[in-house]
């Protein structure tokens, strides 16, 4: 369900953040979806149970997923946490886009970059 690589320099908790974030962001994770327990995650990944529980806290604290005692860890569905995710994304994107300007890239070989990143009809590779 989570892919996660363990050769990057970007920590497994990060990973599994991201990835959660992402999937409740598209849609992919519905609101109320109940996800796997830190126990049985961690398991599945190979991976430590304490690198899952940080994730969920993460995830917790910035509201797009929630822990129900007797139920586990579930997609929130809180607008206002995945209204965020997409800022953030767009923050980082102008970030690289003025660092691309700063290293001297023009407008068109940064636009050539970005549509490089998608494939056929505007979806992403």
């Amino acid at each position: 369900m989570f892919a996660l690589d363990f050769q990057s320099r970007q920590p497994i908790y990060e990973q599994l953040y991201w990835s959660v974030a992402r999937m409740a962001a598209l849609g992919v994770l519905e609101k109320d979806e109940t996800l796997p327990s830190v126990r049985v995650l961690a398991q599945e990944l190979g991976v430590n149970p304490n690198t899952v529980q940080k994730a969920y806290a993460l995830l917790e604290h910035d509201g797009i997923i929630c822990t129900v005692p007797g139920k586990g860890s579930l997609i929130s569905g809180n607008a206002s946490a995945l209204e965020k995710q997409k800022r953030l994304a767009a923050d980082r994107l102008r970030t690289a886009v003025h660092d691309a300007e700063e290293m001297g890239l023009v407008r068109e070989e940064i636009k050539a970059v970005v549509s490089g990143c998608f494939g056929k009809g505007g979806e992403q590779k």
